[in-house]
Protein backbone atom coordinates (compact mmCIF):
# COMPACT_ATOMS: atom_id res chain seq x y z
CA UNK A 1 0.00 0.00 0.00
CA UNK A 2 1.42 3.19 -0.90
CA UNK A 3 1.47 6.25 1.28
CA UNK A 4 -1.63 8.16 -0.34
CA UNK A 5 -3.41 4.73 0.02
CA UNK A 6 -2.77 5.08 3.75
CA UNK A 7 -3.73 8.26 4.10
CA UNK A 8 -7.16 7.60 2.39
CA UNK A 9 -7.71 4.39 4.32
CA UNK A 10 -7.15 6.77 7.40
CA UNK A 11 -9.50 9.86 6.13
CA UNK A 12 -12.20 6.98 5.63
CA UNK A 13 -11.84 5.83 9.11
CA UNK A 14 -12.24 9.52 10.82
CA UNK A 15 -15.24 9.86 8.36
CA UNK A 16 -18.46 11.37 10.01
CA UNK A 17 -20.39 9.04 12.53
CA UNK A 18 -23.87 7.71 11.34
CA UNK A 19 -26.85 9.74 12.18
CA UNK A 20 -29.04 8.38 14.84
CA UNK A 21 -32.55 9.04 15.71
CA UNK A 22 -33.79 10.54 18.95
CA UNK A 23 -33.68 7.60 22.04
CA UNK A 24 -37.41 8.02 22.08
CA UNK A 25 -37.52 7.52 18.52
CA UNK A 26 -35.28 4.39 18.72
CA UNK A 27 -37.36 2.59 21.82
CA UNK A 28 -40.53 3.29 19.23
CA UNK A 29 -38.95 1.82 16.43
CA UNK A 30 -38.48 -1.44 18.08
CA UNK A 31 -41.55 -1.66 19.86
CA UNK A 32 -43.11 -1.29 16.87
CA UNK A 33 -41.76 -3.94 15.14
CA UNK A 34 -42.08 -6.15 18.35
CA UNK A 35 -38.26 -6.72 18.45
CA UNK A 36 -37.42 -7.07 22.20
CA UNK A 37 -33.90 -5.59 24.08
CA UNK A 38 -32.43 -8.78 23.91
CA UNK A 39 -33.28 -9.63 20.10
CA UNK A 40 -31.26 -6.54 19.10
CA UNK A 41 -28.31 -7.08 21.56
CA UNK A 42 -27.90 -10.60 20.39
CA UNK A 43 -27.74 -9.09 16.50
CA UNK A 44 -25.57 -6.13 17.26
CA UNK A 45 -23.41 -8.16 19.76
CA UNK A 46 -23.40 -6.48 22.72
CA UNK A 47 -26.02 -7.07 26.28
CA UNK A 48 -29.79 -5.61 26.95
CA UNK A 49 -28.73 -3.12 29.07
CA UNK A 50 -26.99 -1.49 26.47
CA UNK A 51 -29.60 -1.35 24.30
CA UNK A 52 -31.84 0.05 27.24
CA UNK A 53 -28.95 2.71 27.78
CA UNK A 54 -29.12 4.02 23.91
CA UNK A 55 -32.68 4.27 24.09
CA UNK A 56 -32.12 6.37 27.23
CA UNK A 57 -29.99 8.39 25.48
CA UNK A 58 -26.40 7.17 25.73
CA UNK A 59 -25.06 7.13 22.34
CA UNK A 60 -22.77 4.28 20.64
CA UNK A 61 -19.33 4.96 18.42
CA UNK A 62 -17.57 3.87 15.64
CA UNK A 63 -18.66 0.43 13.92
CA UNK A 64 -21.18 -0.44 16.17
CA UNK A 65 -22.93 2.74 15.70
CA UNK A 66 -23.33 2.51 12.36
CA UNK A 67 -24.28 -1.17 12.42
CA UNK A 68 -27.16 0.15 15.24
CA UNK A 69 -28.40 3.07 12.32
CA UNK A 70 -28.47 0.82 9.80
CA UNK A 71 -31.08 -0.98 11.62
CA UNK A 72 -32.79 1.94 13.03
CA UNK A 73 -33.30 2.76 9.28
CA UNK A 74 -34.37 -0.36 8.24
CA UNK A 75 -36.90 -0.59 10.74
CA UNK A 76 -38.34 3.34 9.83
CA UNK A 77 -38.44 2.63 6.56
CA UNK A 78 -40.94 -0.48 7.30
CA UNK A 79 -43.53 1.62 9.03
CA UNK A 80 -45.42 4.53 7.31
CA UNK A 81 -44.69 8.34 8.39
CA UNK A 82 -47.21 9.58 10.10
CA UNK A 83 -49.17 6.34 10.92
CA UNK A 84 -49.90 6.25 14.71
CA UNK A 85 -49.09 2.63 15.93
CA UNK A 86 -49.79 1.30 19.41
CA UNK A 87 -46.59 -0.18 20.80
CA UNK A 88 -46.21 -3.79 20.88
CA UNK A 89 -44.74 -4.85 24.26
CA UNK A 90 -41.29 -6.02 24.15
CA UNK A 91 -40.13 -9.73 24.61
CA UNK A 92 -39.46 -9.47 27.91
CA UNK A 93 -42.67 -8.04 28.55
CA UNK A 94 -44.99 -9.90 27.17
CA UNK A 95 -45.24 -12.89 29.76
CA UNK A 96 -46.51 -10.77 32.58
CA UNK A 97 -49.31 -11.97 33.89
CA UNK A 98 -52.88 -10.52 35.99
CA UNK A 99 -50.83 -12.34 38.58
CA UNK A 100 -49.09 -9.13 39.42
CA UNK A 101 -52.13 -7.53 40.58
CA UNK A 102 -51.84 -9.12 43.82
CA UNK A 103 -48.40 -7.69 44.39
CA UNK A 104 -49.77 -3.76 44.11
CA UNK A 105 -51.50 -1.92 46.48
CA UNK A 106 -53.08 1.35 46.04
CA UNK A 107 -52.09 3.88 48.50
CA UNK A 108 -54.77 5.98 50.66
CA UNK A 109 -52.58 8.76 50.63
CA UNK A 110 -49.24 9.49 48.46
CA UNK A 111 -45.50 8.06 49.48
CA UNK A 112 -42.54 9.25 48.35
CA UNK A 113 -41.53 6.40 45.32
CA UNK A 114 -38.74 4.64 46.24
CA UNK A 115 -36.81 5.07 43.13
CA UNK A 116 -37.05 8.71 42.11
CA UNK A 117 -38.66 10.37 45.65
CA UNK A 118 -41.70 11.93 43.84
CA UNK A 119 -45.31 11.30 45.17
CA UNK A 120 -46.60 7.77 43.94
CA UNK A 121 -50.19 6.31 44.62
CA UNK A 122 -49.01 2.79 44.86
CA UNK A 123 -46.64 0.61 46.32
CA UNK A 124 -45.54 -2.34 44.64
CA UNK A 125 -43.82 -5.83 46.10
CA UNK A 126 -44.04 -3.14 49.53
CA UNK A 127 -42.48 -0.64 47.89
CA UNK A 128 -44.22 2.75 47.10
CA UNK A 129 -43.22 3.66 43.37
CA UNK A 130 -44.84 4.60 40.47
CA UNK A 131 -46.53 2.25 38.13
CA UNK A 132 -45.61 3.64 34.55
CA UNK A 133 -41.94 4.80 34.11
CA UNK A 134 -42.90 7.96 32.51
CA UNK A 135 -44.21 8.88 35.98
CA UNK A 136 -41.03 9.23 37.78
CA UNK A 137 -39.16 12.10 37.60
CA UNK A 138 -35.09 12.54 38.11
CA UNK A 139 -34.25 13.43 41.40
CA UNK A 140 -31.22 16.14 41.02
CA UNK A 141 -28.14 16.69 43.01
CA UNK A 142 -29.69 19.43 45.52
CA UNK A 143 -32.44 17.37 45.89
CA UNK A 144 -30.79 13.64 46.50
CA UNK A 145 -27.89 15.10 48.75
CA UNK A 146 -27.50 17.64 51.28
CA UNK A 147 -26.29 21.28 50.10
CA UNK A 148 -22.67 20.88 51.14
CA UNK A 149 -22.26 17.92 49.24
CA UNK A 150 -24.41 18.44 46.33
CA UNK A 151 -22.24 20.68 44.15
CA UNK A 152 -19.55 18.22 44.03
CA UNK A 153 -21.35 15.74 42.43
CA UNK A 154 -20.60 15.08 39.15
CA UNK A 155 -22.23 12.60 36.40
CA UNK A 156 -19.34 9.88 36.38
CA UNK A 157 -17.95 9.68 32.59
CA UNK A 158 -19.65 6.38 32.29
CA UNK A 159 -23.11 7.57 33.45
CA UNK A 160 -26.08 8.83 31.31
CA UNK A 161 -26.03 12.75 30.88
CA UNK A 162 -28.24 14.52 33.16
CA UNK A 163 -30.32 15.77 30.22
CA UNK A 164 -31.25 11.93 29.45
CA UNK A 165 -34.03 9.78 30.36
CA UNK A 166 -34.28 9.22 34.41
CA UNK A 167 -32.17 6.05 35.26
CA UNK A 168 -34.13 5.12 37.68
CA UNK A 169 -35.62 1.14 37.90
CA UNK A 170 -38.62 0.75 36.22
CA UNK A 171 -41.95 -1.72 37.91
CA UNK A 172 -42.06 -4.49 35.30
CA UNK A 173 -45.84 -6.10 34.75
CA UNK A 174 -45.47 -9.52 36.23
CA UNK A 175 -43.85 -11.56 38.89
CA UNK A 176 -40.60 -13.23 37.83
CA UNK A 177 -41.40 -16.42 36.52
CA UNK A 178 -39.72 -17.29 33.71
CA UNK A 179 -35.90 -17.52 34.27
CA UNK A 180 -35.33 -21.01 35.25
CA UNK A 181 -38.37 -22.88 33.57
CA UNK A 182 -36.92 -23.09 30.36
CA UNK A 183 -34.01 -25.65 29.62
CA UNK A 184 -32.66 -22.56 27.38
CA UNK A 185 -32.75 -20.66 30.24
CA UNK A 186 -30.50 -18.33 32.03
CA UNK A 187 -27.97 -21.06 33.46
CA UNK A 188 -27.66 -22.91 29.81
CA UNK A 189 -25.93 -19.50 29.02
CA UNK A 190 -22.61 -20.90 30.46
CA UNK A 191 -22.83 -24.06 28.78
CA UNK A 192 -23.52 -23.32 25.28
CA UNK A 193 -20.56 -20.46 25.48
CA UNK A 194 -18.16 -23.08 26.83
CA UNK A 195 -18.85 -25.77 24.12
CA UNK A 196 -18.62 -23.26 22.02
CA UNK A 197 -15.33 -21.92 22.69
CA UNK A 198 -14.15 -25.54 22.93
CA UNK A 199 -15.32 -25.94 19.47
CA UNK A 200 -13.68 -22.75 18.49
CA UNK A 201 -10.27 -24.02 19.31
CA UNK A 202 -10.60 -27.16 18.47
CA UNK A 203 -10.79 -29.05 22.06
CA UNK A 204 -7.41 -27.08 23.53
CA UNK A 205 -8.68 -26.20 26.79
CA UNK A 206 -5.95 -24.10 27.61
CA UNK A 207 -7.05 -21.54 24.52
CA UNK A 208 -10.59 -22.30 25.12
CA UNK A 209 -10.22 -21.07 29.23
CA UNK A 210 -8.19 -17.87 28.14
CA UNK A 211 -10.39 -16.86 25.14
CA UNK A 212 -13.27 -17.59 27.96
CA UNK A 213 -11.53 -15.87 31.14
CA UNK A 214 -11.53 -12.43 28.49
CA UNK A 215 -14.91 -12.56 27.75
CA UNK A 216 -16.11 -13.16 31.68
CA UNK A 217 -17.30 -9.49 31.99
CA UNK A 218 -19.77 -8.67 28.80
CA UNK A 219 -20.44 -12.32 29.82
CA UNK A 220 -21.41 -12.13 32.95
CA UNK A 221 -23.58 -9.12 32.55
CA UNK A 222 -25.26 -10.88 29.96
CA UNK A 223 -26.50 -13.45 32.03
CA UNK A 224 -27.64 -10.65 34.99
CA UNK A 225 -29.83 -9.17 32.09
CA UNK A 226 -31.25 -12.66 31.12
CA UNK A 227 -31.82 -13.34 34.75
CA UNK A 228 -33.53 -10.39 35.20
CA UNK A 229 -35.97 -10.93 32.36
CA UNK A 230 -39.42 -10.70 34.39
CA UNK A 231 -38.37 -9.38 37.61
CA UNK A 232 -40.16 -6.74 39.49
CA UNK A 233 -36.77 -4.43 38.53
CA UNK A 234 -34.96 -3.54 35.85
CA UNK A 235 -31.22 -2.34 36.82
CA UNK A 236 -30.35 1.11 37.38
CA UNK A 237 -26.63 0.77 35.39
CA UNK A 238 -25.40 4.52 36.38
CA UNK A 239 -27.77 6.48 39.33
CA UNK A 240 -26.38 9.47 40.55
CA UNK A 241 -23.38 8.33 43.08
CA UNK A 242 -22.48 10.84 46.63
CA UNK A 243 -19.06 12.66 46.38
CA UNK A 244 -18.19 9.37 49.23
CA UNK A 245 -18.00 6.96 46.77
CA UNK A 246 -16.13 8.61 44.29
CA UNK A 247 -12.15 7.85 44.33
CA UNK A 248 -9.95 10.84 45.50
CA UNK A 249 -7.92 10.73 43.36
CA UNK A 250 -7.06 8.41 39.36
CA UNK A 251 -5.20 5.76 41.69
CA UNK A 252 -6.39 5.81 45.04
CA UNK A 253 -9.79 5.19 46.84
CA UNK A 254 -13.02 6.46 48.08
CA UNK A 255 -14.12 6.80 51.66
CA UNK A 256 -15.99 3.75 52.11
CA UNK A 257 -14.44 1.50 54.62
CA UNK A 258 -15.02 -2.58 53.48
CA UNK A 259 -14.23 -3.98 57.03
CA UNK A 260 -11.46 -6.51 55.65
CA UNK A 261 -10.25 -9.01 58.06
CA UNK A 262 -6.38 -9.45 58.68
CA UNK A 263 -6.11 -10.88 62.19
CA UNK A 264 -3.80 -13.47 63.63
CA UNK A 265 -4.43 -14.53 67.29
CA UNK A 266 -1.74 -12.74 69.49
CA UNK A 267 -1.16 -15.77 71.90
CA UNK A 268 -2.01 -19.63 71.38
CA UNK A 269 -2.90 -21.94 74.51
CA UNK A 270 0.23 -23.50 76.19
CA UNK A 271 1.26 -26.42 74.41
CA UNK A 272 1.78 -27.16 70.48
CA UNK A 273 -1.38 -27.17 68.54
CA UNK A 274 -2.40 -28.60 64.94
CA UNK A 275 -3.53 -25.61 62.99
CA UNK A 276 -6.07 -26.15 59.88
CA UNK A 277 -6.05 -23.64 57.64
CA UNK A 278 -9.43 -23.78 55.89
CA UNK A 279 -11.08 -22.43 52.94
CA UNK A 280 -14.40 -21.19 52.50
CA UNK A 281 -15.39 -22.00 49.07
CA UNK A 282 -17.52 -19.43 46.76
CA UNK A 283 -17.05 -16.46 49.16
CA UNK A 284 -18.05 -13.40 46.54
CA UNK A 285 -20.87 -15.69 44.93
CA UNK A 286 -22.54 -16.67 48.07
CA UNK A 287 -22.15 -12.69 49.13
CA UNK A 288 -24.28 -11.83 46.05
CA UNK A 289 -27.27 -12.32 48.32
CA UNK A 290 -26.86 -9.30 50.31
CA UNK A 291 -29.41 -6.24 50.95
CA UNK A 292 -28.93 -3.93 48.04
CA UNK A 293 -30.28 -0.24 47.44
CA UNK A 294 -32.84 -0.48 44.59
CA UNK A 295 -33.13 3.16 43.44
CA UNK A 296 -30.99 6.25 43.74
CA UNK A 297 -29.18 6.44 47.17
CA UNK A 298 -30.88 9.71 49.73
CA UNK A 299 -29.13 11.33 52.37
CA UNK A 300 -30.58 10.91 55.87
CA UNK A 301 -28.39 12.16 59.22
CA UNK A 302 -29.70 10.59 62.55
CA UNK A 303 -29.10 7.22 64.82
CA UNK A 304 -32.09 5.35 63.67
CA UNK A 305 -31.08 2.06 61.16
CA UNK A 306 -34.18 1.49 58.93
CA UNK A 307 -33.69 -2.03 57.79
CA UNK A 308 -35.90 -2.25 54.83
CA UNK A 309 -33.17 0.36 53.59
CA UNK A 310 -29.70 -0.22 52.60
CA UNK A 311 -26.93 1.60 51.97
CA UNK A 312 -23.52 2.94 53.13
CA UNK A 313 -23.23 4.96 56.76
CA UNK A 314 -20.88 7.25 58.66
CA UNK A 315 -20.71 5.58 62.27
CA UNK A 316 -18.41 5.45 65.00
CA UNK A 317 -17.71 1.81 66.01
CA UNK A 318 -17.71 1.00 69.70
CA UNK A 319 -14.98 -0.37 71.43
CA UNK A 320 -14.03 -3.70 70.58
CA UNK A 321 -12.70 -5.74 73.93
CA UNK A 322 -12.42 -9.45 72.41
CA UNK A 323 -9.46 -8.99 69.88
CA UNK A 324 -7.36 -11.69 71.67
CA UNK A 325 -10.17 -14.48 70.68
CA UNK A 326 -11.85 -12.81 67.81
CA UNK A 327 -11.08 -10.12 64.92
CA UNK A 328 -12.81 -6.78 65.52
CA UNK A 329 -15.74 -7.19 63.07
CA UNK A 330 -14.80 -3.38 61.96
CA UNK A 331 -10.96 -5.06 60.67
CA UNK A 332 -7.80 -3.75 61.14
CA UNK A 333 -8.39 0.08 61.62
CA UNK A 334 -6.14 2.00 63.91
CA UNK A 335 -7.59 5.69 63.49
CA UNK A 336 -10.18 6.50 65.77
CA UNK A 337 -12.83 8.42 65.02
CA UNK A 338 -15.79 8.13 62.71
CA UNK A 339 -15.64 5.79 59.43
CA UNK A 340 -18.03 5.11 56.39
CA UNK A 341 -19.10 1.28 56.12
CA UNK A 342 -21.22 -0.69 54.62
CA UNK A 343 -24.56 -1.87 54.76
CA UNK A 344 -23.27 -5.51 55.56
CA UNK A 345 -20.67 -3.91 58.44
CA UNK A 346 -23.35 -2.25 59.94
CA UNK A 347 -25.90 -4.73 60.14
CA UNK A 348 -22.71 -7.39 61.64
CA UNK A 349 -22.23 -4.50 64.29
CA UNK A 350 -25.92 -4.02 65.36
CA UNK A 351 -26.13 -8.08 65.61
CA UNK A 352 -23.08 -8.47 67.49
CA UNK A 353 -24.71 -5.53 69.75
CA UNK A 354 -28.03 -7.46 70.24
CA UNK A 355 -29.07 -9.64 73.25
CA UNK A 356 -28.17 -12.62 71.91
CA UNK A 357 -24.33 -12.14 71.49
CA UNK A 358 -24.16 -8.75 73.58
CA UNK A 359 -20.46 -8.75 72.27
CA UNK A 360 -20.09 -4.70 71.69
CA UNK A 361 -22.03 -1.71 72.34
CA UNK A 362 -24.43 -0.44 69.11
CA UNK A 363 -22.43 1.31 66.83
CA UNK A 364 -23.56 5.45 66.52
CA UNK A 365 -25.01 6.60 63.00
CA UNK A 366 -24.12 10.07 61.84
CA UNK A 367 -25.46 10.08 58.62
CA UNK A 368 -26.36 7.74 55.67
CA UNK A 369 -26.94 7.36 52.00
CA UNK A 370 -29.47 4.66 51.74
CA UNK A 371 -32.86 3.55 49.21
CA UNK A 372 -34.64 1.10 49.75
CA UNK A 373 -33.86 -2.67 49.70
CA UNK A 374 -33.66 -6.14 48.78
CA UNK A 375 -31.61 -9.05 49.44
CA UNK A 376 -32.59 -10.73 46.12
CA UNK A 377 -32.02 -8.66 43.37
CA UNK A 378 -29.20 -11.10 42.04
CA UNK A 379 -30.58 -14.22 43.20
CA UNK A 380 -31.18 -15.31 40.24
CA UNK A 381 -27.86 -14.63 38.91
CA UNK A 382 -26.76 -16.18 41.94
CA UNK A 383 -28.58 -19.17 41.56
CA UNK A 384 -27.73 -20.07 37.65
CA UNK A 385 -23.51 -19.60 38.55
CA UNK A 386 -24.07 -21.64 41.31
CA UNK A 387 -25.98 -24.39 39.61
CA UNK A 388 -23.11 -24.04 36.39
CA UNK A 389 -20.32 -24.19 39.24
CA UNK A 390 -22.05 -27.33 40.90
CA UNK A 391 -22.21 -29.25 37.70
CA UNK A 392 -18.92 -28.25 36.73
CA UNK A 393 -17.21 -30.18 40.18
CA UNK A 394 -19.78 -33.01 39.93
CA UNK A 395 -18.33 -33.32 36.41
CA UNK A 396 -14.92 -32.48 37.13
CA UNK A 397 -14.91 -30.21 34.26
CA UNK A 398 -12.48 -27.50 35.11
CA UNK A 399 -12.47 -25.00 31.83
CA UNK A 400 -16.44 -24.16 33.21
CA UNK A 401 -15.49 -23.80 37.02
CA UNK A 402 -12.83 -21.65 36.04
CA UNK A 403 -14.82 -19.43 33.42
CA UNK A 404 -17.74 -19.27 36.02
CA UNK A 405 -15.40 -18.12 38.97
CA UNK A 406 -14.23 -15.10 36.88
CA UNK A 407 -17.34 -14.27 35.84
CA UNK A 408 -18.63 -13.78 39.43
CA UNK A 409 -15.19 -12.07 40.32
CA UNK A 410 -15.09 -10.10 37.80
CA UNK A 411 -18.89 -9.45 37.63
CA UNK A 412 -18.07 -7.74 41.52
CA UNK A 413 -14.88 -6.09 40.91
CA UNK A 414 -15.84 -3.81 37.81
CA UNK A 415 -18.84 -2.52 38.86
CA UNK A 416 -17.53 0.77 40.66
CA UNK A 417 -14.74 3.21 38.42
CA UNK A 418 -13.57 0.77 36.01
CA UNK A 419 -12.60 0.79 32.44
CA UNK A 420 -13.33 -2.77 31.70
CA UNK A 421 -17.36 -2.76 32.37
CA UNK A 422 -18.86 0.33 31.28
CA UNK A 423 -22.52 -1.23 31.49
CA UNK A 424 -23.07 -1.21 34.96
CA UNK A 425 -21.63 1.62 37.40
CA UNK A 426 -22.54 0.70 41.21
CA UNK A 427 -19.75 1.43 43.73
CA UNK A 428 -22.23 0.82 46.38
CA UNK A 429 -22.97 -2.17 44.95
CA UNK A 430 -19.43 -3.61 45.08
CA UNK A 431 -18.60 -1.90 48.41
CA UNK A 432 -21.43 -3.74 50.18
CA UNK A 433 -21.13 -6.96 47.95
CA UNK A 434 -17.46 -7.16 49.06
CA UNK A 435 -18.46 -6.39 52.74
CA UNK A 436 -20.70 -9.49 53.10
CA UNK A 437 -18.26 -11.31 52.04
CA UNK A 438 -16.32 -10.16 54.79
CA UNK A 439 -18.74 -10.74 57.52
CA UNK A 440 -19.68 -13.85 56.52
CA UNK A 441 -16.52 -15.05 57.41
CA UNK A 442 -16.03 -12.95 60.53
CA UNK A 443 -19.74 -15.16 61.26
CA UNK A 444 -17.96 -18.21 60.36
CA UNK A 445 -15.05 -17.41 62.73
CA UNK A 446 -17.91 -16.48 65.52
CA UNK A 447 -19.46 -20.11 65.07
CA UNK A 448 -16.28 -21.58 65.35
CA UNK A 449 -15.36 -20.05 68.17
CA UNK A 450 -18.57 -20.32 70.00
CA UNK A 451 -18.60 -24.31 69.09
CA UNK A 452 -15.56 -24.56 71.26
CA UNK A 453 -12.73 -23.98 68.57
CA UNK A 454 -9.69 -21.66 68.84
CA UNK A 455 -9.89 -19.26 66.07
CA UNK A 456 -6.03 -18.43 65.17
CA UNK A 457 -6.40 -16.52 61.37
CA UNK A 458 -9.09 -15.04 59.77
CA UNK A 459 -8.36 -13.31 56.27
CA UNK A 460 -9.72 -11.93 53.46
CA UNK A 461 -13.03 -13.75 52.15
CA UNK A 462 -12.12 -16.95 52.51
CA UNK A 463 -9.14 -17.74 54.90
CA UNK A 464 -9.81 -19.16 58.41
CA UNK A 465 -7.38 -20.93 60.67
CA UNK A 466 -8.66 -23.03 63.83
CA UNK A 467 -7.72 -25.32 65.99
CA UNK A 468 -9.81 -28.57 67.00
CA UNK A 469 -12.34 -30.86 65.56
CA UNK A 470 -13.57 -28.43 62.72
CA UNK A 471 -15.35 -31.73 61.06
CA UNK A 472 -17.87 -30.92 63.43
CA UNK A 473 -18.64 -27.49 63.11
CA UNK A 474 -18.74 -27.44 59.32
CA UNK A 475 -18.92 -29.93 56.58
CA UNK A 476 -16.17 -30.39 54.32
CA UNK A 477 -16.41 -30.23 50.40
CA UNK A 478 -16.57 -28.21 47.60
CA UNK A 479 -20.03 -26.67 47.63
CA UNK A 480 -21.00 -22.46 48.44
CA UNK A 481 -22.26 -24.00 51.46
CA UNK A 482 -18.91 -26.28 52.78
CA UNK A 483 -15.15 -25.54 53.41
CA UNK A 484 -12.05 -27.73 52.55
CA UNK A 485 -8.68 -27.72 54.04
CA UNK A 486 -6.17 -25.60 52.59
CA UNK A 487 -3.29 -26.30 54.77
CA UNK A 488 -2.26 -27.93 58.28
CA UNK A 489 1.13 -26.87 60.27
CA UNK A 490 1.81 -26.91 64.04
CA UNK A 491 2.48 -24.04 66.27
CA UNK A 492 2.33 -23.21 69.88
CA UNK A 493 3.08 -20.48 72.62
CA UNK A 494 6.94 -20.68 72.44
CA UNK A 495 7.33 -21.40 68.32
CA UNK A 496 5.94 -18.46 66.79
CA UNK A 497 8.04 -19.05 63.85
CA UNK A 498 5.89 -21.97 62.66
CA UNK A 499 2.64 -18.93 62.27
CA UNK A 500 2.57 -18.21 58.53
CA UNK A 501 3.75 -14.85 57.85
CA UNK A 502 1.12 -11.94 57.11
CA UNK A 503 0.03 -11.60 53.56
CA UNK A 504 1.77 -9.14 51.43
Amino acid sequence: MSDFDAIDALLAAVGPQAELPLPEVRRELREQARLSKAQVARTLGVSPSTVGAWESGRDPADEIRAKYAYLLDGLAAKFTTGTSQEAAPAEDEEEAGDEADDEVESLAAAEPCVLCGSPAGHRVAGFAQHLDPADCRPATPATAAPPDVAARTAVPPTAAPPTAAPAVTRPARGPAKRAFQELSGPGELIGRTVRAALAEHRGDVDAALAALLKRAIPDAMRLLDETRKGARYDIVAHPWIPDILRKQTSRGADQIWEARPKWTRRELPPGRHEVTALDINGAYLSALKTHLPLGQLEHTTGFAHDRRRAGVHLITPPAWEHGAVLPNPIGNRDEPGPLWVTEPTLRLLLRLSGPKHALCAPPEIHESYTSGATENLLEKFRVALKDARDTAIAEDDEVTLEYVKAMYSKFVSTMGESNYNRELYRPDWMHIIRSQAFANLWMKALKAHDEGLTVVRAMGTDELHVIGDWHRVFTEGRGVTEVKTKDTYTAGTDDTEDMPGEEA
